[in-house]
């Protein structure tokens, strides 16, 4: 019986049998990047450890009703943000960003060639939305379509929201490039 190979659709019909094998071939799928979006949004491992042990309970407990009008991947992440929107309800507290890593450099940010750690830290005041959209775009890669899917916005909130946190990140980030240069001079 082919597994690995078998399409996110074959596999969740298979899912909603009851086929182990199953959820173990989209688990191992999906986890890896279920988690990098949790630690990124998070801040935290444990955190992102237990944020994706809800979202996959949940997601299986509610695969009959996942209706196939996005990709699983984009049905998976949305999930995964409501259990960090809901942990982040319960602890009331500001999340920070500990690292963007590597994927961070594509993002049209990375022209300000600005410390990490000043990045970092501006990215992780900007407000909720904003930041979500930024790290749903600029690092895990969405299109604006999958990231109103997953936020319950539509595209046109997500590229405002995207432009603005750019636009923040930029004016909290460049006195310290301009101030890190003129040290420098």
């Amino acid at each position: 019986m082919k597994s690995r190979g078998d399409s996110d659709d074959a596999l969740i019909e298979r899912l909603l049998r009851k086929d182990s094998l199953a959820f173990e071939v989209l688990y191992s799928r999906y986890t890896g990047a279920m988690y990098t979006t949790a630690v990124r949004m998070s801040g935290d491992s444990d955190t992102a450890d237990d944020v994706v042990h809800d979202a996959w309970v949940r997601a299986v407990e509610s695969l009959h009703r996942f209706e196939r009008r996005s990709s699983l991947r984009t049905w998976l992440t949305a999930i995964l943000i409501n259990c960090l929107r809901e942990r982040w309800r319960e602890h009331r507290d500001e999340v920070s960003i500990e690292s963007l890593g590597a994927d961070f450099a594509s993002s049209p940010l990375d022209t300000l060639r600005a410390d990490p750690i000043d990045l970092e830290h501006a990215i992780a005041a900007l407000p909720a939305g904003f930041r979500q959209v930024l790290i749903l775009h600029d690092v895990e890669g969405f299109r604006h379509e999958e990231i109103a899917t997953m936020l319950g916005i539509v595209p046109g909130t997500s590229k405002s929201q995207l432009a603005r946190a750019r636009q923040r990140v930029r004016e909290m980030v460049t006195p310290a490039v301009i101030k890190g240069n003129q040290d420098n001079g």
